[in-house]
């Protein structure tokens, strides 16, 4: 979720730091519908904020504050974590549990979507995880609270592994196979390298090996009792097919063989497996949506 969608404020203009406290109950009682299904259904939700107060991997709004800068910001964070954690103590941590953000990355300029994007510092990712772990567990002591990867959740923070939370990795190394000509990531979609899987992008070779490299450090996580989860993975509908699911089933086949569930990014929509928007994929009609169904067969193999 991004924060702004349950607060009621003023629209038409940037919000102000008094206005990130203000929760529309209406927006609340939504969400809480949701979830209930979901439960009436069987399915865990993990409740995320894809913003929060002072950071989101994306631009688009006008942030009041930095949340790795900022004190004004982590106690605003603070305060929606614990606002979940209260509205929802009642529910169990089999039934629910909390993603404290998606995707972190240090970025200056929260306001610039092409903003250079490095790592978190991690004393700073520490403070801000603990402060909102904290706030979490003084209502749901059991609470199950993850925390995505450094750097847009590629990267293992082992700053992290004293505050007894979970760790979220990505399914999109390397970009060049995920992203390609995505308008969000290229400047000009068009000078995006032709992907290849097994094969060699701006003068690097990518393969099952160096897939495996990149994820050691995640599967070495995960043998030092720390929970790991991929919490996104998947690739945008310009890749060609072919190349997609040679590359995923590469992905897929380490994070199970390891351990690590996975959660495909997305279901329906431009990296989903129905109504993708691909060029090249025989679609098989489902109740009136384009599924995929060779993305399906590789999906249930695992």
């Amino acid at each position: 979720m991004a924060y702004p969608r349950y607060l009621s404020f003023d629209r038409s203009k940037d919000i102000t730091i008094d206005e990130v406290y203000k929760t529309d109950q209406k927006v609340l009682d939504d969400i809480d519908q949701l979830i209930f299904m979901a439960q009436k259904h069987g399915l865990h939700v993990s409740l995320n904020l894809h913003r929060g107060p002072g950071y989101c991997i994306n631009a688009g709004f006008h942030e009041p504050f930095n949340l790795w800068k900022d004190k004004e910001a982590q106690d605003a964070f603070n305060f929606h974590w614990g606002m979940w954690a209260e509205h929802y103590k009642n529910i169990s941590s089999d039934k629910l549990s909390f993603d404290l953000l998606n995707e972190p990355a240090y970025i200056e300029d929260m306001n610039d979507q092409f903003a250079k994007k490095g790592p978190v510092p991690g004393d700073i990712y520490h403070k801000v995880a603990e402060g909102a772990s904290k706030v979490i567990r003084a209502v749901s002591p059991k609470r199950l609270i993850v925390a995505d990867g450094n750097s847009g959740g590629n990267n293992v923070i082992p700053e992290l592994i004293d505050l007894n939370i979970a760790q979220s990795c990505r399914g999109y190394w390397p970009h060049l196979i995920s992203h390609y000509q995505a308008p969000w990531v290229w400047k000009d979609p068009s000078q995006a390298p032709a992907p290849a899987w097994p094969g060699t992008m701006e003068g690097k070779y990518y393969g099952r090996e160096q897939l495996e490299e990149f994820y050691k450090p995640w599967v070495d996580l995960v043998g030092k009792g720390v929970g790991v989860h991929c919490g996104e993975c998947g690739c945008w509908k310009k890749t060609p097919h072919e190349i997609f699911l040679a590359w995923f089933g590469d992905i897929v086949d380490i994070l199970t063989k390891n351990g690590i569930g996975y959660a495909l990014w997305n279901f329906r929509g431009d990296f989903g497996i129905l109504d993708s928007g691909r060029t090249d994929v025989n679609y098989t009609d489902w109740y009136g949506h384009k599924l995929d169904s060779k993305l399906l067969d590789l999906l249930k193999k695992y």
